[in-house]
């Protein structure tokens, strides 16, 4: 069993059929591509998680490093294993990744078995009755939801789970996790049994009003889930079977589903995760000259002028997670305000999140830049005063993580000057 995007015991499909076989090998692979490409608090919450699904395996977890299509044929070799169990990745690389596994392990008269996946509906699988995928989002929840509920009814008549399986032993690799993983930031408690503390937390206090404290950034009114779903420490249908059907948690799923449908867009358009999805967007005119380095540099420190803005940046910084309306109030801020390319916000996002998901957080952005699919109309420029206004009317949010409050002296841009320009960008687009 290759362990990737789904480390936990409970409800993984993929360890449930490889626990069938007989005797398992549980293998994770330090993938130097993957490390490189990961920040520091992502590589720090991967590191306790992998030391927790150890724990919960009773220390029979394999760690190797290297090459995946090198060391998993390999691996199998030498447990005498024929099939490789795992649970599907459907992102550009790891899509490439599993097909030179698969070639590696055909080579060797082995094979790839793909089980399950990290969403409750894999990518590919909502489709418009023509057979096309979608590209806005309201009719694909509708079709999401109804094929969730069909999955999660022949869920129900599946095979139970057998829990922890009969592991053998083998050597693991040594390791020394680079310096940016070790972090002193608060991160979110690893492993299955804190993720479920935290559900449960939000089931008593927080699920039932979701629907109105969700976008409220100084009260603890989300899940704080979205870490342990990155890496699989909870599959979506777990907690879609423990919503009650009331509107808030319908709520609740209902943001659970745009997760899925960025994966579903990336699935489709993979060359989408770092270029327009839009391609009329390749002509817009954005500033990357060293005053626009300088303006971004004041973007990532929080020092813009903009409370709710510099708040978010700076509880990036200090906690590796941002709330979800701040998200998108600074994503506006960077590419309408300040008229940088999205990239470059989406990278310090990739950076510094430690539930950085690369079609959530990118397609995030393009949709604030208005270059993605089912995205925010491009007039639709999020004003930070009047969002602070609305979403932060007492400041307590700014107040919780800007030290020198309040602040003082002109913000860094004039937020009128810089739409008017935003929508000049914009219409060039219109008559070029």
């Amino acid at each position: 069993m290759w362990f990737r995007r789904d480390l936990r015991v409970r409800a993984n499909d993929a360890l449930a059929a490889a626990a069938r076989g007989g005797l398992v090998l549980p293998l994770f692979v330090i993938d130097p591509v993957l490390i490189a490409s990961s920040g520091g608090p992502r590589l720090a919450f991967l590191r306790d998680s992998l030391a927790d699904l150890d724990r919960s395996l009773g220390g029979a977890l394999v760690v190797r490093v290297g090459d995946p299509s090198v060391v998993v044929p390999s691996a199998a070799r030498e447990a005498g294993a024929s099939t490789v169990f795992v649970s599907r990745d459907f992102t550009p690389y790891g899509r490439r990744r599993d097909r030179a596994v698969s070639e590696a392990l055909v080579a060797t008269g082995g094979v790839l078995r793909g089980i399950g996946s990290p969403y409750t509906v894999p990518p590919g699988g909502v489709l418009k009755p023509d057979g096309n995928p979608y590209a806005v989002f309201t009719p694909y929840w509708r079709t999401w939801r109804r094929l969730a509920s069909e999955n999660r009814a022949a869920a129900a008549s599946a095979p139970a789970d057998a829990g922890v399986p009969e592991c053998v032993t083998a050597r693991g690799d040594d390791f020394t996790w680079p310096e940016r993983s070790f972090t002193a930031l608060d991160l979110p408690v690893a492993g299955e049994a804190a993720a479920w503390d935290r559900w449960e937390w939000f089931v008593e206090h927080g699920l039932g009003t979701y629907g109105a404290a969700r976008n409220t950034p100084s009260i603890d009114g989300t899940s704080r889930l979205s870490t342990y779903l990155r890496w699989g420490v909870l599959h979506p249908s777990q907690l879609i079977d423990e919503c009650d059907g009331s509107p808030a948690a319908e709520e609740f799923v209902r943001e659970l589903c745009w997760r899925e449908f960025y994966a579903d867009v990336l699935h489709q358009r993979p060359e989408s995760a770092w270029k327009n999805l839009d391609g009329r967007f390749d002509r817009m005119q954005v500033d990357t000259d060293n005053a626009a380095r300088e303006r971004f540099a004041l973007w990532q420190q929080g020092h813009t002028g903009f409370p709710i803005v510099d708040a978010g940046m700076r509880q990036l910084a200090a906690t590796g997670w941002m709330h979800n309306r701040v998200r998108m109030i600074v994503a506006s801020f960077l590419v309408k305000d300040l008229h940088l390319p999205w990239q470059w916000g989406a990278r310090h996002f990739m950076d510094h999140l430690v539930d950085g998901d690369l079609a959530s957080n990118n397609h995030g952005w393009q949709w604030a830049a208005g270059c993605g699919t089912d995205a925010a109309p491009y007039h639709r420029i999020l004003n930070p005063t009047l969002q602070a206004e609305r979403f932060d009317p007492s400041g307590a949010y700014a107040q919780q993580w800007i030290e020198e409050w309040p602040l003082t002296g002109p913000p860094m841009v004039d937020h009128a000057v810089e739409r008017a320009e935003a929508l000049r960008r914009r219409a060039a687009l219109s008559v070029a």
